[in-house]
Order: structure tokens, then C-alpha cells, then sequence
């Protein structure tokens, strides 16, 4: 079995050159930071519903549980766009401050 390598090698990213790399733009950092929100607020949406009581229903068959992750994924991914909870925005200025 062949081995699988997904974008650069490790060697690659402990190179001198690696670690001398331009620092990510703040568009990259806001970014990563929204989707880092959107993941953790499908977390908290999916938790819910697994609790029992659901917020879409009581999901008892495999149609209804793929529409409600559909449905958490993308209320989520909204959420955070428009600003969520906050925390890209908290998110993104602590990592822009270690530039």
C-alpha cells in the first residue's frame, strides 16, 4: 500500500524556508476564524438535538437526522458570517496580534 500525502511533505514544513514563510493576511485569519466558529456552533446544534429533545423534531429516521445536520451546518456557517457569537472576531484579532 502506497503512502498518502496530503499537500506538502512534513520535512517540507520544517524547512528554514518554511518557518521564514510570509505571515497569513487578515482575510486568511478572519476566515479560518469564521469557520472555526461555524464548526464549534454545528457542535453545539447537533449536541442539542442529540440530547433528546431536538429542534427540529424528534428525528426518528435517517432522512430527518441527515436534514437536521444539513440544517445545523448551514444555519451555522450563516451564523458565523454574520457574526456568530463573536468569537471570529476574538479569534482573529489574537492571532493578528501574533503576526
Amino acid at each position: 500500500m502506497g503512502e498518502l500525502t496530503i499537500g506538502k511533505p512534513a520535512a517540507a514544513a520544517l524547512s528554514p524556508q518554511a518557518a521564514a514563510r510570509k505571515p497569513d493576511d487578515p482575510a486568511k485569519i478572519r476566515d479560518a476564524a469564521k469557520q472555526f466558529e461555524a464548526l464549534l456552533m454545528g457542535q453545539i446544534l447537533r449536541a442539542a438535538r442529540e440530547s433528546g429533545g431536538g429542534w427540529l423534531g424528534s428525528g426518528q429516521d435517517g432522512s430527518t437526522d441527515c436534514a437536521s445536520e444539513y440544517a445545523e451546518q448551514q444555519l451555522a456557517t450563516v451564523m458565523a458570517q454574520r457574526g456568530g457569537l463573536g468569537l471570529s472576531a476574538m479569534i482573529a484579532k489574537g492571532l493578528e496580534r501574533q503576526r
